[in-house]
């Protein structure tokens, strides 16, 4: 009869440290039902990078003086300089400049060891193409300005969220 009053006992007390991980983790749950979503709306809304991102390579071909530092210092050796040497006035000149972002681990060596200043990183991040042939830029493509996620307004960017509003102690802006 002991056995039996003991196996009660035992089946009592698991239950009711059954209810109390319960409990604790339905309130565990429903603290998070006040907090705002991690998740943003991507092609909507993009989230402002911070300003030591490395992003895609802006190349500006007049600085550039084909000296491939970028070439040496990077762990791939990636970047492709094509060079002639003038010779009567004993210069390089440059002819092509490339990078193959598909193969590029965005390490930023190039654009810190360059020389001229005329590698820098950008803030632009979509790069997703439907053939990795075109991830191969030439100095035109690098060349092309980057968009800024601030000036963009055909997207709301994370800070003028309604979300980030609230958080900074201001009244949303209601469209009618």
């Amino acid at each position: 009869m002991f056995p039996m009053v003991t196996g009660f006992m035992n089946y009592g007390q698991q239950t009711i440290r059954a209810a109390r991980y319960i409990g604790q983790s339905f309130m565990t749950t429903l603290s998070h039902v006040n907090r705002l979503p991690v998740t943003i709306q991507y092609p909507y809304e993009k989230l402002i990078t911070s300003e030591r991102f490395r992003g895609r390579i802006h190349f500006e071909f007049d600085k550039c003086i084909a000296c491939e530092v970028c070439v040496r210092v990077c762990p791939i050796d990636l970047p492709v300089v094509d060079w002639e040497l003038e010779t009567h006035i004993r210069k390089k000149r440059l002819l092509n400049y490339s990078i193959d972002f598909g193969i590029c681990i965005f390490c930023g060596n190039c654009v810190e060891y360059c020389p001229t200043n005329c590698l820098s990183m950008t803030e632009e991040y979509e790069l997703s193409t439907y053939n990795r042939h075109e991830l191969n830029y030439n100095q035109i493509a690098l060349g092309r300005l980057p968009m800024s996620v601030i000036d963009d307004y055909t997207i709301r960017t994370i800070l003028n969220s309604p979300q980030s509003l609230i958080k900074m102690g201001k009244p949303p802006l209601i469209k009618d």
